[in-house]
C-alpha cells in the first residue's frame, strides 16, 4: 500500500490479482469471485426488471383485453366516499346497465362527483360481466413497469452481490483459520527472543 496525503494508507486497486510471493490462492479465487459476482448482479439485475416490466405489460394488456365500457344509467346521486391515497374524494353511486344476454343488472361504481339520478355513466365488465375498476392508461402501466422493474433489478443484483459478499467473507475467514494454524506451528519455533 501506498501512502496518501492524510497519513492513512491508499488502496491500491487489483491487489488480488497482483503477482506477489506472499499471495495465496484464495486471495486470486476471491479476485475471480467478486468479478464474477459482480458480472452476475448486473445480468440479474438487468434480466429480472426486464422479465418484469413484460411481465407486467402482459398482465395490464390482459386486463385491458378482457374488460369492457358499456353505458349505464345512475339509479342514485352520486355520494362520497373515503377519500383516496392521492387526497381527492371519491364518489360512488349505483348505477343499472344491459348485460350481453340483454337483462338489466345493478351494482356500485365509481362515478363523477357531478353524477345525478337518472345521468348515464360508462362502467367497466369483465368478461362475466361483473363490475370492475377502470383499467389503467398505457402511461401508468408503463410507470407501474418500471418502478417494479427497478426493484425486482435492485433485489436481484442486490441479493447476487450479498451471497458473493458472503463467500468472500467465508474465504476470509477461512484464510485467517490458516494463518492461524500456521502461526501455531511456527511461532514456538522463534522462542522467546527479545532484545
Amino acid at each position: 500500500m501506498t501512502p496518501s496525503r492524510r497519513g492513512r494508507p491508499a488502496e491500491v486497486r487489483w491487489w488480488r490479482l497482483r503477482p506477489n510471493p506472499l499471495r495465496r490462492r484464495s486471495y486470486l479465487v476471491e479476485a475471480w469471485l467478486l468479478i464474477a459476482a459482480w458480472a452476475l448482479a448486473v445480468v440479474a439485475a438487468v434480466g429480472a426488471g426486464a422479465w418484469t416490466a413484460l411481465a407486467v405489460e402482459r398482465h395490464v394488456d390482459a386486463l385491458r383485453a378482457e374488460r369492457h365500457p358499456v353505458s349505464a344509467m345512475l339509479v342514485e346521486d352520486a355520494r362520497r366516499t373515503v377519500g383516496t391515497s392521492d387526497g381527492s374524494d371519491s364518489y360512488r353511486a349505483t348505477v343499472r346497465w344491459i348485460a350481453a344476454d340483454g337483462t338489466s343488472r345493478t351494482g356500485l361504481a365509481h362515478v363523477d362527483s357531478s353524477s345525478k339520478a337518472g345521468s348515464t355513466t360508462h362502467v367497466w365488465l369483465d368478461a362475466r360481466g361483473r363490475l370492475v375498476p377502470t383499467p389503467v392508461t398505457a402511461a401508468q402501466a408503463r410507470l407501474e413497469g418500471l418502478v417494479l422493474a427497478a426493484w425486482t433489478a435492485v433485489g436481484a443484483g442486490g441479493t447476487v452481490l450479498l451471497v458473493g459478499r458472503g463467500v468472500s467473507g467465508w474465504l476470509e475467514r477461512r484464510r485467517l483459520e490458516q494463518w492461524d494454524a500456521e502461526w501455531a506451528r511456527v511461532g514456538p519455533r522463534w522462542g522467546h527472543r527479545t532484545g
